[in-house]
């Protein structure tokens, strides 16, 4: 038996509660993992709350990360006792996931802990900093470096927000964060960002055009933000879109990009490739450990729920480490 947290749907309604399962309940696949550590994202909480339809059947344990020690494999790159993480590939929405003490998953799913890593230290990055290290991966693969101007980051309050800040600051670009909470900005500050501005300034309907002013962006708010952010970037600049917490729609001009050469490039983190995301941790290893006792703070499992609702509500700032087998 395990611990988990369930959601059912009753009588159409989610409900999620902290269960004891089976290990005979446990989906396919061929790599057992004991977990060790989960998160609470963004879209764990739209899961856990039912405010939009992240999970695709019922019965479902959430959780897009996880990080343990394989206990049982039949595939070839794994082995009992290997410490692995998990990001994406549809856990919690299509296949049972990190919020709870044990995951049965495809070996092709897993990537090795990175050397210098604990579990709880790759729970601490997660999906927010794996996202955010592929939007500076893409900024710095289409031409954007330093010298190019400022780059904006939003929702920075955020994990993704955090982690951008974070990684473009060290590695020399000139960062201006994004928030709706002004009373965090001299934590984004410690964190890297040279400015604070508050997100009321983009998160309006614009103009199709704006005066020039971001070299890059990285983007996990959506809907009239990005518009504006495309809007203002200087030519030739590139816009990273990895989030929608203002909303889906994108109700913006083609100016940018036919005036300016403005690129807008999305970042997937759930379908991504093998290489791309090796590459990614392998990076996150060396440069985001000293960063995270700023951005972390930890619960139990049976916290998740009410965790959850917080997030939402944008009570929680950084980070969110699940131990689930506090």
């Amino acid at each position: 038996m395990f611990k988990a947290l369930l959601i059912e749907q009753v009588e159409g309604q989610s409900r999620a509660r902290l269960s004891e399962l089976d290990e005979s309940q446990l989906p396919q696949g061929d790599v057992t993992v004991k977990i060790e550590y989960s998160t609470l994202n963004y879209k764990d909480g739209l899961a856990i709350t039912g405010k939009s339809p992240v999970v695709r059947k019922f019965p479902m344990v959430p959780g897009i990360d996880f990080a343990g020690t394989v206990e049982e494999s039949a595939h070839l790159d794994f082995k009992a006792g290997d410490k692995v993480i998990l990001n994406g590939w549809g856990v919690g929405e299509s296949h049972w996931g990190g919020l709870a003490q044990k995951a049965r998953v495809p070996g092709g799913w897993l990537l090795p802990l990175p050397a210098g890593l604990s579990t709880r230290d790759a729970m601490s990055i997660g999906t927010a900093g794996y996202t955010a290290m592929l939007c500076a991966r893409a900024l710095e693969r289409h031409g954007v470096t330093p010298d190019k101007g400022e780059i904006l980051v939003t929702g920075a309050n955020g994990g993704v927000g955090g982690f951008a800040i974070a990684i473009l600051a060290r590695r020399g670009y000139p960062v201006v964060a994004s928030t709706g909470r002004m009373q965090e900005a001299e934590r984004l500050q410690r964190l890297g960002a040279s400015e604070v501005i508050d997100r009321a300034t983009l998160s309006n309907p614009g103009k199709p055009l704006a005066k020039e002013r971001w070299g890059g962006a990285v983007d996990s708010v959506g809907s009239h933000t990005l518009a504006n952010i495309c809007a203002g970037t200087r030519y030739g600049g590139v816009v990273t879109a990895c989030g929608l917490a203002q909303g889906m729609d994108f109700s913006a001009s083609v100016a940018p990009f036919i005036l300016r050469a403005v690129s807008l490039i999305g970042i997937d983190s759930v379908n991504a490739p093998i290489a791309e995301r090796r590459q990614a941790w392998a990076q996150l290893a060396s440069e985001i450990p000293e960063v995270l006792d700023q951005m972390v703070y930890e619960i139990p499992l049976s916290a998740a729920a009410e965790t959850a609702t917080a997030l939402l509500s944008g009570e929680v700032k950084g980070r969110v480490v699940v131990n689930v087998n506090a």
